[in-house]
């Protein structure tokens, strides 16, 4: 079967399904909200970052981008959902490819809205404090929230589909985010720089030190991302339906 129906067929099944919508939407909402608190915070931090502050709210909106990754992929595993789209599309790789896609493309849209939306709501709180945040630095800022938010999505996918669980992958990564990251994501130097989550969010800050910049960030994150659809693929391709 060509690829562009069996995308297409994917993506009817995300839309039909109110839980990954109302997942999208929370990441929406909880980003704004979270931002717009941030805008009215103290800046006179000697370490306060604009364009960071701006767009703090992805921090826990971040979680709902990684349940809408980890239960698109689950919902396959539930009354034998997988055994028919397998029926349908037999081959295993293009099958998994659009389902990837389809999870990628929404993502992607609803995090660069997200964040459009954050920077405008926090900017507003911010007043002058924001004023020295050019162009260049907020585009930068948005367009990396939402490159980072579809990396999530796909890291929790990815894991969900090797262990075939939507409840294990968030059970993984949530707390890793929440409580491993928070903990130890501070101390300088070592693997901490390269742990998915921080090293994406750096493309966040208006400044940054450490040995990797936003870009390079993004590109961590990017490879700890395709590491879990790979692990993902292999357990799709060898493992029975």
């Amino acid at each position: 079967m060509p690829f562009v129906p069996v995308l297409h067929a994917e993506w009817l099944k995300i839309r039909t399904l109110r839980s990954l919508l109302g997942a999208l939407l929370a990441l929406f909402a909880a980003t704004t909200a979270f931002s717009a608190i941030a805008g009215v915070s103290d800046t006179s931090d000697p370490d306060f970052d604009p364009l960071f502050m701006a767009l703090s709210g992805i921090m826990p909106g971040q979680i709902a981008a990684i349940s809408f990754g980890a239960m698109a992929i689950s919902s396959e595993f539930h009354g034998g959902g997988l055994r028919l789209s397998l029926a349908a599309v037999p081959q295993r790789g293009r099958w998994f490819a659009a389902k990837l896609t389809a999870i990628a493309v929404p993502a992607l849209l609803v995090g660069l809205v997200t964040a459009f939306a954050a920077l405008a709501v926090a900017r507003a709180g911010l007043g002058d404090a924001a004023s020295g945040l050019d162009v260049g630095e907020q585009a930068r800022g948005v367009v990396g929230c939402g490159v980072y938010v579809m990396l999530m999505a796909l890291f929790a996918a990815g894991l969900a589909a090797l262990l075939r669980s939507g409840v294990g992958a968030l059970s993984l990564l949530i707390p890793f985010i929440l409580v491993v990251s928070f903990v130890i994501g501070d101390v300088p130097g070592g693997v901490t720089d390269f742990m998915p989550d921080r090293a994406g969010q750096i493309v966040l800050y208006e400044t940054y030190d450490g040995r990797l910049g936003p870009w390079s960030g993004l590109a961590v994150t990017a490879l700890w991302t395709a590491s879990a659809i790979a692990a993902g693929a292999w357990s799709v391709r060898r493992r029975d339906a």
